[in-house]
């Protein structure tokens, strides 16, 4: 069975690309298991392009397939901020509340219309052979709510008003989350192509 390394060190986010990827000939490792502390500078101008630099950054001393995610939120009112730059807004040990509560402020009178947002995934597959760097992008769109509301979200889903649930994603349970995210439509997109690669008939 080949290795792929997930360039992250976030269990939760492991946990999910094991369970989509499991039916791969795949085992999905972790830099810490692997015993990689690398420091890497992320200074693309795009999800892909950062998904992209982390994924190859750690193929380049491993020799080993590697899978990487950049995303962050895209809000329409600050134009398509905070962007790439969504967990450095307002300095990267800045608690998400605090993130929150600015964007609350500035946009206290925008109407609803004027709300648009989304969350934006790029996942990115580095190879050491032929296949190169593969990328897909993926989005879960919605609304930026007038006030926070759930307890079981992180980062700005306090604060993402989902239309179809009603709610923001933080109110949704860790499944209800995962089946329409941004980062597990785009690792779902991510195993079609793997599929075909490996062969893998359903």
């Amino acid at each position: 069975m080949e290795k792929m390394i997930l360039a992250s060190g976030n269990k939760d986010k492991l946990k999910e690309i094991r369970e989509i990827l499991k039916d791969l000939p795949l085992e999905i490792v972790s830099m810490g298991e692997e015993g990689i502390d690398l420091d890497i500078v992320e200074d693309g101008s795009t999800f892909e392009e950062n998904a992209s630099i982390k994924a190859n950054a750690v193929m380049k001393i491993t020799g080993t397939p590697v899978i990487a995610d950049d995303s962050g939120l895209e809000i329409d009112f600050f134009d398509g901020a905070p962007g790439i730059y969504s967990a450095r807004f307002m300095g990267k040990d800045t608690p998400y509340p605090e993130k929150i509560r600015r964007i609350l402020e500035e946009m206290k009178d925008v109407p609803w219309e004027g709300r648009g947002a989304r969350f934006v995934c790029s996942v990115a597959c580095a190879f050491p052979d032929e296949r190169g760097t593969i990328t897909v992008k993926e989005t879960c769109e919605g609304y930026i709510a007038t006030e926070p509301a759930g307890e079981n979200g992180f980062g700005y889903d306090p604060v993402f008003f989902y239309p179809p649930a009603g709610c923001t994603t933080a109110c949704l349970s860790t499944d209800e989350k995962n089946a329409i995210s941004h980062r597990g439509k785009a690792v779902r997109a991510m195993y079609k192509i793997l599929k075909e690669q490996y062969g893998i008939v359903e």
